[in-house]
């Protein structure tokens, strides 16, 4: 990080502009140096948020010069969060970021997700948004332009993957030169541009985890859409993996019950969640056949709704992962009815509707769906598949992307 900084335009990102970029320049001796009055300044300030919680330390970062726009349009009040980067950006370039997978952006919502001390130091750690973009736009071209709030899905999608997943813009102490010029796209036979061991050391914050998120090709700001805008999208092969979402869902894994022996006499059991081409995973449990997650995690939902898949796993260290069992979860009653409920008045707590258990699905009990503090929620409880036993208990809730 100290390399990459050394190089950059000091005047973008020093003095008052950035408490952040002071904060990290006193504690790097290869960087600027800074009087002590800023540095005393700087520790007085570090020291102020970890006294708070990390909600509202996070509000405090929100409020530091630079993380007021999305660090890759510019768009006002940023709601996501790239926790492996240090960035705040907006809900359209937040899409992109979680195309390129876990092991690159990790995005969280500022809004949705619960934070962690830990993930809020990280933030801290890695400076905000004029340190991120004086590090990853070092060398941008003059004859490139950032995207703009009203840029289309392509144009922040080349941006941002040639920032982040390229790392086209690093200075030349930091990057590999690129083998092709800033506007030609690479073909599948040439060589990715790769940051080697500075990249991998700047990225311990980040789950270096298999798993990919597609992430959408146009969002919006509410469950309906508007004729002219089914009109004017095209979908094309060049957009593989890039589809509309209309919301999102919060998946709490809660626990597990009874589930199959893997190892000896017990399991260490993990759950991956897949909707469409996005996948996520819970965090494993040791030595537990009745494991309590309650981990929330969180998917888009694309507008052609497929079927939550649920897989569970249990970790091995020195072979392949043995398979637990798998079920699927019907989503389309839970979306319909926060279709229904986004318009209307109504606040008060009432059940909405249920998907029915049945032995044509995989429902211990019937799905309630559920209208809480102006929140739609299904409990369910589902028996997993082609495995002796075992029983999953989830909470799903629909998100308007507006929030």
């Amino acid at each position: 990080m100290s390399a990459q900084h050394g190089n950059s335009d000091p005047k973008s990102s020093s003095g008052s502009g950035s408490c952040l970029y002071d904060l990290l320049c006193s504690e790097t001796p290869s960087w600027n140096r800074v009087s002590d009055a800023e540095t005393s300044s700087s520790i007085q300030r570090k020291d102020t948020l970890k006294s708070t919680g990390p909600r509202r330390r996070l509000e405090s970062l929100l409020h530091e010069s630079g993380n007021g726009v999305c660090a890759d349009c510019g768009s006002p009040d940023p709601k996501w969060v790239s926790v492996s980067l240090g960035v705040f950006i907006c809900i359209k370039c937040s899409g992109v970021h979680r195309s390129l997978g876990v092991h690159i952006s990790k995005v969280l919502s500022v809004k949705l997700d619960e934070w962690t001390d830990d993930q809020v130091d990280s933030l801290v750690n890695l400076g905000g948004n004029i340190v991120a973009n004086n590090k990853y736009e070092a060398c941008l071209p003059d004859n490139l332009k950032k995207p703009r709030p009203d840029s289309s899905i392509e144009e922040r999608s080349d941006f941002i993957k040639r920032k982040y997943e390229v790392l086209q813009f690093l200075d030349g102490n930091d990057q590999i030169i690129c083998p092709y010029p800033p506007h030609q796209k690479p073909s599948s036979s040439t060589p990715q541009c790769s940051a080697g061991h500075h990249f991998a050391q700047d990225k311990k914050q980040c789950e270096k985890q298999p798993t990919r998120h597609r992430i959408g090709h146009k969002f919006r700001n509410s469950w309906g859409r508007k004729d002219s805008e089914h009109k004017s999208t095209k979908k094309t092969n060049s957009l593989a993996g890039m589809v509309e979402f209309i919301g999102l869902v919060k998946v709490n894994v809660v626990k597990g019950t009874n589930l199959a022996v893997r190892d000896m006499m017990t399991s260490d059991p993990y759950v991956i969640l897949a909707l469409g081409q996005q996948s996520v995973k819970t965090r494993v449990i040791k030595n537990n056949l009745n494991p309590v997650w309650n981990e929330s995690l969180m998917l888009s939902i694309p507008e052609n709704i497929p079927p939550l898949k649920v897989l569970v796993y249990d970790k091995d260290t020195f072979s392949t992962d043995d398979f637990m069992g798998d079920a699927e979860i019907d989503i389309q009653p839970l979306v319909a009815a926060a279709k229904a409920c986004e318009n209307s008045e109504l606040r008060e707590s009432m059940q909405l509707g249920k998907w029915v258990a049945s032995k044509d699905n995989t429902l211990v009990k019937d799905g309630i769906i559920t209208l809480v503090d102006g929140k739609v929620k299904q409990e369910i409880s589902l028996r997993l598949q082609n495995v002796e036993r075992g029983v999953l208990e989830i909470e799903l809730e629909c998100v308007p992307l507006t929030q």
